[in-house]
């Protein structure tokens, strides 16, 4: 006699929802949000589709719950603020590079970024998200004009790209305080002249 579940159930964690975020930010860091299927991701998290499903009405929607990025701004614009003013590029260089050294805070940014380049929406969930959330509060309250503090983000964005996307070498490999010191000056001077 054989006993047959239930479609979309299976036995175990209590936190199938969060395993299968998880599972979801690794997707879609990894294939971009067009390349990602809601199939790949209850493969990678060792579900049913349909209890996916369960979960999250659409890709959409799984994207925007598993995007819940691991740093906010609320947390980042005062790091940035707090401390001499003429030391703030190489605070934004070591916050960028010491938020995209773990995995777990790593993958969901680069699957933001990723998915980003490919569809619409997220692009602009993540334009708006960036300018209006993170860097135009900064540059206002650092009384730098805008096109400024997104030239610094352009070279930061430019890094991570490089070091966690396209896994350019020695980038990749590179020290993040070696980066730091290379990087530093450079951020700087968009912020202060």
């Amino acid at each position: 006699m054989t006993i047959s579940r239930r479609p979309g159930r299976r036995p175990g964690s209590a936190d199938t929802r969060g395993e299968i975020l998880a599972a979801a930010r690794r997707v879609f860091a990894e294939k971009g949000f067009d390349k990602a299927t809601v199939r790949g991701i209850a493969r990678e998290a060792n579900v049913d589709p349909a209890l996916v499903h369960h979960y999250f009405d659409t890709k959409e929607g799984m994207f925007a719950a598993a995007m819940q990025l691991p740093v906010t701004p609320d947390q980042i614009v005062p790091l940035l603020l707090e401390g001499p003013r003429e030391e703030i590029g190489e605070r934004l260089v070591r916050l960028i590079l010491s938020v995209t050294s773990a995995p777990e805070t790593r993958e969901p940014m680069v699957a933001l970024i990723r998915s980003a380049m490919t569809n619409q929406q997220a692009e602009t969930m993540f334009r708006e998200f960036v300018t209006n959330a993170l860097l135009y509060r900064v540059a206002d309250r650092l009384e730098v004009p805008h096109l400024r503090i997104e030239a610094a983000f352009a070279q930061m964005f430019g890094i991570v790209m490089g070091r966690y996307v396209l896994r350019l070498e020695p980038l990749a490999s590179a020290d993040p305080e070696e980066l730091v010191e290379l990087l530093g000056p450079t951020v700087q001077r968009y912020l202060t002249g």
